[in-house]
């Protein structure tokens, strides 16, 4: 989808009202007690909270989604998400459209982003990633994931 604004165009709009949906939600208040588990919102965004302990680098996998752009955002903890481009990788376990996820063999280049609380990052359906990793040492993390049709 190619949007044109001002004369530009935009691979996505990030203005669309699903990623209003989304950005509507994490300006809430309360987010660290929100209970885990799945809701469904407005424009058919979906939104899981998440409560786990981070990975090893090597206890994880590459993934990436089709249907969906991640907005991940940590409320509580910090962690290390791994992004690279997914063309190219090796498709280590196939697509499943259940739970619209495929997962990659460990690619050659990547880049690593670190996410402490408050902060998020926008992964679209072109970004593999492999979200969960330490950063020091493991640590309890509680994080929200909003699932934005694209």
């Amino acid at each position: 989808m190619v949007v044109t604004k001002n004369g530009l165009e935009y691979k996505y709009d990030f203005s669309s009202p699903a990623f209003r949906t989304a950005f509507g939600f994490l300006k809430g208040e309360n987010l660290g007690s929100l209970p885990v588990g799945w809701t469904d919102l407005d424009n058919g965004v979906r939104v899981s909270v998440q409560e786990y302990t981070t990975f090893d680098w090597n206890e994880n996998k590459f993934e990436a989604h089709d249907r969906y752009f991640d907005i991940q955002y940590v409320v509580k903890g910090c962690e290390i998400c791994g992004v690279c481009d997914r063309s190219g990788l090796s498709v280590e376990i196939p697509y499943s459209s259940d739970g619209d996820i495929v997962f990659f063999a460990e690619p050659e280049h990547y880049s690593s982003v670190y996410l402490g609380e408050g902060d998020f990052i926008i992964l679209a359906p072109e970004d593999a990633h492999k979200p969960r990793c330490k950063v020091d040492e493991k640590t309890a993390v509680k994080k929200i994931v909003i699932k934005v049709p694209v």
